[in-house]
């Protein structure tokens, strides 16, 4: 195995272990051969589907190490059934999900020596792409295809750690387009990054921009948003326009058996105002885990949610759902799936 750095000492997602999975698919089913392969560049036409019209979708989940020293993947069946409901929203080639749920684990055993000790974990990306070489086709879609699985160790998504975030409320631009926004796209996220960006240009201490496009709250460029407090957790109830976040659902059932009241529905950003001198609030996803929200800027105005620390409830949330990932809580929805490791 190559020496890699220490994953809490670079950059979340740019340390890539040494074996990987692929199958292809050429006008008919993917054939994955059944083995891990090493890591390495892949050879496309400069005329491939993807590069011209889009042809793109990707998955992110993890694996961790159990308090055991065993290993087990979080929730693969429902980051499966989603990147299967993808490819279909973009009509690429159809992804068999038993193939995909055993590409995810063969690459995960092959890496397995590379899985950090908690905190960190093994971040799993699958990915696919449209292949066929045909500039033409922009009114039809690839018949070809290559899905693959790479992974990463890695440690905190954002720098600093488990710390209180900031973001910016922006009421006007929308954070995508509807009939994408529950897809796993690199449209997505592109079309986040040009204000995000240019929003912690005029302000270092922004981390994310929370997009409520006309008065209606959704989700930040890479992860949904909750407002909690001692009885209820609230969050934007589910529609096409944003991601259906895995993480998301798994803190709504945890927080159900924990006896929080679940609200999903619209969240106006003036509610932003009260909620912040009483509540508390957190971002979600499978990267960020349950990231503390300690301030929000919104129409000239810095809220400070809470006393701008970590609040007790996102915290005793985080830790009841980092628990079942490592193994050190039972497992009473059976999010986890053992592998060899």
């Amino acid at each position: 195995m190559t020496e890699k750095p220490d994953p809490f000492t670079v950059p979340f997602g740019t340390i890539f272990c040494d074996w990987m999975t692929t199958a292809r698919a050429d006008d008919g089913p993917y054939v994955y051969g059944g083995v891990a392969e090493p890591f390495g560049d892949f050879s496309i036409s400069p005329a491939a589907h993807v590069l011209h019209y889009g042809s793109a979708i990707f998955e992110g989940l993890k694996a961790h190490r159990q308090v055991d020293g065993s290993l087990a993947i979080f929730r693969l069946d429902s980051h499966v059934a989603r990147m299967v409901a993808s490819a279909e929203r973009l009509r690429l080639p159809a992804i068999d999900g038993d193939v995909l749920h055993q590409m995810s684990i063969d690459a995960v055993e092959a890496n397995a020596g590379e899985v950090p000790d908690p905190p960190g974990s093994l971040y799993i990306r699958p990915t696919l792409i449209g292949t066929e070489p045909d500039i033409g086709a922009a009114a039809r879609p690839t018949r070809s295809a290559l899905l693959y699985v790479v992974n990463c160790p890695v440690g905190d998504y954002f720098k600093g750690g488990v710390r209180p975030l900031t973001l910016l409320v922006e009421t006007e631009i929308p954070r995508t387009v509807p009939q994408f926004g529950m897809v796993k796209c690199g449209g997505n996220y592109a079309m986040a990054l040009a204000p995000t960006l240019d929003a912690m240009a005029g302000n270092e201490a922004i981390d994310q921009m929370l997009f409520a496009t006309d008065g209606d709250i959704t989700e930040t460029g890479a992860s949904n948003f909750f407002l909690v407090d001692d009885e209820r957790v609230v969050t934007r109830h589910l529609d096409e326009s944003f991601l259906h976040g895995v993480t998301r659902s798994s803190v709504i059932e945890l927080a159900a058996s924990l006896g929080y009241e679940i609200e999903e529905r619209s969240i106006d950003p003036e509610e932003l105002v009260e909620w912040a001198e009483r509540g508390e609030a957190f971002l979600s996803g499978t990267a960020a885990v349950l990231a503390p929200v300690g301030t929000i800027l919104y129409e000239g105005k810095t809220l400070t949610v809470g006393d701008g620390q970590p609040g007790a409830n996102t915290m005793r949330l985080r830790q009841a759902l980092v628990d079942i990932q490592i193994g050190a809580a039972p497992d009473p929805f059976g999010w986890r799936t053992p592998v060899k490791g």
